[in-house]
């Protein structure tokens, strides 16, 4: 690593220590407000929010550029509809019902985009009603379906993304979407996906978020051990079904305002309104600073898997492939692919560290060029978060009596790879 190279990623990892837990506690019941983003740094992100897992948002400001902010925006800031008709008019999208309920989300289908704009027009001319019930065009995965559209660009803060990294390299899927939806729509409690965190920025519209701290969420279950579907609903009030609500502190709440960013912690459950048309995008992401969360929430996924299936063990020779199979189905993962996945995040860096980054690939905005312009120092301090989760998942019971044998390299010699290349780059 040459000496310039060094300064750099030094410069972010001055200070990295959390805030204090007196600092941490002030500031836990409140949402703080970035209004200027043009001098707030990549590492105060990651040191005051990312590390401590503390929500922000983020003004609008930093949307403002964004091509998809203009074109999608009518002049009195509502949805261009008629835009979005002629660019995504032939697309599948995929629509919930806000009005029903089914185990504990809104049932799903797939319509034409234009059906929905259609029936979107015709929801507002009738006083924001419709026999069909209130629908939310969410979790389109545009960027995926449209690769060559440009109409905004990932901020910075939220660049160390795993998650879409891997799912890019395998071409499988990814964690970037498009959420648009009338006046009244909205999603109900929940906590996202692997526990990552989440940003979303409003293009236009106002959103209305309640967000409940990671483990705040066990004093709002009922007497079965059920989160509840609505916080809003006045059935919490209880105490026969909800024993433990009255223990549970209030949400902190957002209103988020046309163009800002929320920053949705890993771990912390939330509901959200939108209080008037609105389109957003929303990103799922893991990194360093969450990837051992991800991990503990695979583990308690599997447990229930097990206690689910525990009078099948003894007739069935393969109970536990059976039971991974059957945690895959749920969350879309099993530890096979957790373990592909921490090899991905972990060669790509040590890739990065041996070679360096040629321009061309720095052209392309491809993963390696992100690791790179976060600087050295953050790929080593991604390779030591992947080595100890790694660590952990190869000592894993149940991680040990899978077949491994198709896993190349085999856990201990990746492992051995990680840490001789940490051990490299900081010589």
């Amino acid at each position: 690593m040459d000496r310039a190279t060094f300064a750099h990623s030094t410069a972010f990892f001055r200070d990295l220590s959390p805030p204090s837990r007196d600092a941490a506690g002030a500031a836990e019941r409140r949402v703080e407000f970035i209004e200027r983003v043009d001098s707030f740094s990549y590492a105060a992100f990651f040191r005051e929010f990312l590390l401590p897992n503390r929500p922000c948002v983020l003004s609008a400001r930093l949307t403002e550029g964004w091509p998809c902010r203009r074109l999608w925006v009518t002049r009195d800031g509502r949805p261009n509809l008629e835009r979005l008709l002629r660019d995504f008019g032939e697309a599948v999208v995929p629509v919930a019902n806000c009005d029903a309920k089914e185990y504990n989300s809104n049932p799903k289908e797939q319509l034409p985009f234009r059906e929905y704009v259609q029936y979107w027009k015709e929801y507002i001319r009738n006083g924001y009603r419709s026999p069909r019930g209130c629908l939310y065009l969410k979790d389109w995965h545009l960027s995926r379906a449209f690769p060559e559209l440009d109409v905004y660009t990932t901020p910075v803060y939220f660049s160390s993304d795993w998650l879409n990294e891997y799912w890019d390299a395998v071409a499988v899927d990814d964690y970037r979407f498009v959420y648009m939806g009338p006046k009244g729509s909205w999603t109900p409690f929940h906590a996202d996906v692997f526990r990552s965190y989440s940003w979303s920025a409003n293009i236009c519209g106002r959103k209305r978020w309640l967000l409940y701290p990671a483990g705040q969420e066990e004093l709002l279950k009922d007497l079965h051990g059920n989160l509840p579907f609505d916080v809003t609903a006045p059935s919490l009030q209880d105490s026969r079904v909800y024993p433990r609500y009255g223990q549970s502190q209030p949400p902190l709440e957002i209103v988020q305002e046309p163009g800002e960013v929320v920053f949705i912690p890993s771990g912390w459950h939330h509901q959200v309104h939108n209080l008037e048309d609105t389109i957003s995008i929303n990103h799922n992401w893991v990194n360093g600073c969450n990837v051992a969360i991800m991990w503990c929430f695979l583990q308690d996924e599997l447990a229930a898997v097990q206690r689910e299936v525990q009078q099948w063990k003894d007739p069935l020779d393969d109970w536990h492939l059976q039971c991974q199979l059957i945690m895959k189905s749920y969350t879309g993962i099993d530890y096979k692919e957790f373990y592909n996945f921490l090899k991905v995040i972990g060669e790509n860096r040590i890739s990065v560290l041996e070679k360096g980054l040629d321009e061309e690939a720095a052209a392309k905005n491809t993963p390696k060029a992100a690791i790179s312009t976060l600087g050295m120092l953050h790929a080593v301090f991604d390779l030591k978060r992947t080595v100890k989760v790694l660590t952990s998942l190869s000592a894993n019971e149940d991680f040990r009596k899978l077949d491994l044998t198709s896993l190349s390299p085999p856990p201990e010699v990746l492992l051995h790879h990680l840490k001789a290349a940490i051990d490299t780059a900081l010589l």
